[in-house]
C-alpha cells in the first residue's frame, strides 16, 4: 500500500507526546500503518481541508468546532489520551454520526490505586513521620512509636466513586479483608454488590469508615460537595485519602478538619498545580502530600499505546473499540475535571 493510501491520523496529544505514549516498536508500527499529521490542539482547525477530510482518527483532545467537524467526513474515533473529557467538541454531533470518543484513563487505575493504598498504610502507621524522626535522632522505639497506629486489615473502609480506579482499589483492599462501603450515584446497587462491596449512602460512607478513599470524577453536580459538614461527620481520627480531583473537595475545609485534629488526610491532587510555595497545606501536620504523581508511570503511558493501536485495528476492521473507555452520551457533558498541564 502506498503511503498516500494509508489512513490518516491527526496527532495533537498535548500534554502527552507520541514518544511518551508509544514504545519505539509501537511508534514504528503506528507510522507503518498510518499517515501521521502532527499539530497542536489549536492547530487542528487550521489544517488544510484535504487533511481534515481524510482524517480517520484524532489522537488528543483538541477543541473541535461544529464547522471543523463537518469537514472531517472520514473521522471514526477521537482517542483522548489526556483522559479528562473536556466540553470542547460537539459530542451530540459526534455520537449522531457514530464517531467514537474514547479515553485511555484505565491505564492510571492500578498505579493510582497502589499509591492510595500506600497513603492509607502510612496514615495508619505513621511511616513517613517515624522516618523523619529517626533521621533527626528523635525516634520512638517499639510501642512508644505506635500510640496512634491502627490496622488497615479488617478496617471499615469507604470508597466514594466506583469507576475504574475505585474497582482497582477494591481489588487491592480485598487482601486486607476490609469491610467496604461504596457510594456512587451513577451505579445501580447490584453492580456494587457483584464487586463484593456494600452499597451505601454518602453519609454512611463518611460516618462509618476508618478510611475514606475519594476516587470520584468532578462533574457538574459534585464540585466541592465534600465540605465542612462532610468532614465533621467522619469518625475522629479517620483517614481521608483524595486520589481523583481536588475539585470534589472544599479544600480549605479539608485543611481545617485536619488542623483541628479531627481527621488525618492525604492527597495526590490540589486546587492549583503546581502549588504555591507558601500554601499552608505544605506544612500542615497530619496531612500527607504527593505532587500529582500517582499515575505518572512510564509503564502506564506505554499501555496507552497498546490501547490505541489495538482499538484502531478493531475500528479499521469495522468493529467497535474495546480497550479504551467510550464516552457516554448521557454523562460526557457533565464532566468537569481540569486537564493536566504536565505528563
Amino acid at each position: 500500500m502506498s503511503e498516500t493510501a494509508l489512513p490518516l491520523v491527526i496527532s495533537a496529544p498535548e500534554p502527552r507526546t507520541l514518544e511518551l505514549i508509544f514504545t519505539p516498536p509501537q511508534l514504528a508500527r503506528l507510522k507503518a500503518h498510518y499517515r501521521i499529521v502532527e499539530t497542536t490542539p489549536d492547530g487542528v482547525a487550521r489544517l488544510p481541508a484535504e487533511v481534515l477530510a481524510e482524517a480517520r482518527y484524532i489522537v488528543g483532545q483538541p477543541p473541535i468546532s461544529p464547522e471543523t467537524l463537518e469537514a472531517m467526513t472520514a473521522l471514526r474515533c477521537v482517542f483522548n489520551v489526556e483522559s479528562n473529557l473536556l466540553d470542547n467538541m460537539p459530542y451530540e454531533t459526534l455520537f449522531s454520526r457514530g464517531i467514537h470518543v474514547v479515553t485511555t484513563g484505565l491505564v492510571f487505575a492500578e498505579p493510582v490505586a497502589e499509591l492510595g493504598l500506600a497513603m492509607a498504610l502510612n496514615l495508619a502507621r505513621g511511616i513517613v513521620d517515624a522516618d523523619l524522626a529517626f533521621r533527626q535522632g528523635q525516634e520512638l522505639w517499639g510501642g512508644d512509636g505506635n500510640q496512634t497506629a491502627r490496622l488497615l486489615s479488617g478496617a471499615d473502609v469507604g470508597i466514594i466513586g466506583f469507576g475504574d480506579l475505585g474497582r482497582a482499589l477494591n481489588r487491592l483492599l480485598s487482601g486486607f479483608r476490609t469491610r467496604t462501603k461504596v457510594f456512587d450515584p451513577w451505579l445501580p446497587p447490584s453492580i456494587l454488590s457483584e464487586n463484593g462491596v456494600e452499597p451505601a449512602s454518602l453519609d454512611e460512607v463518611l460516618s462509618q469508615s476508618d478510611f475514606v478513599f475519594v476516587v470520584a470524577s468532578v462533574t457538574s453536580e459534585n464540585q466541592g460537595f465534600l465540605g465542612a459538614d462532610a468532614f465533621a461527620s467522619m469518625r475522629k481520627g479517620a483517614a481521608f485519602i483524595l486520589l481523583s480531583r481536588a475539585g470534589v473537595v472544599d479544600f480549605p475545609a479539608l485543611m481545617a478538619a485536619v488542623k483541628s485534629g479531627h481527621i488525618l488526610a492525604a492527597s495526590d491532587v490540589f486546587p492549583e498545580e503546581p502549588l504555591a510555595g507558601d500554601h499552608p497545606v505544605r506544612t500542615l501536620p497530619g496531612f500527607l502530600r504527593s505532587a500529582h504523581r500517582a499515575g505518572a508511570l512510564d509503564i502506564a503511558f506505554k499501555r496507552m499505546g497498546d490501547m490505541v493501536l489495538e482499538d484502531m485495528d478493531l475500528i479499521d476492521r469495522g468493529l467497535p473499540p474495546l480497550r479504551s473507555k467510550r464516552a457516554e452520551r448521557e454523562t460526557v457533558s457533565r464532566m468537569r475535571s481540569k486537564p493536566s498541564d504536565r505528563n
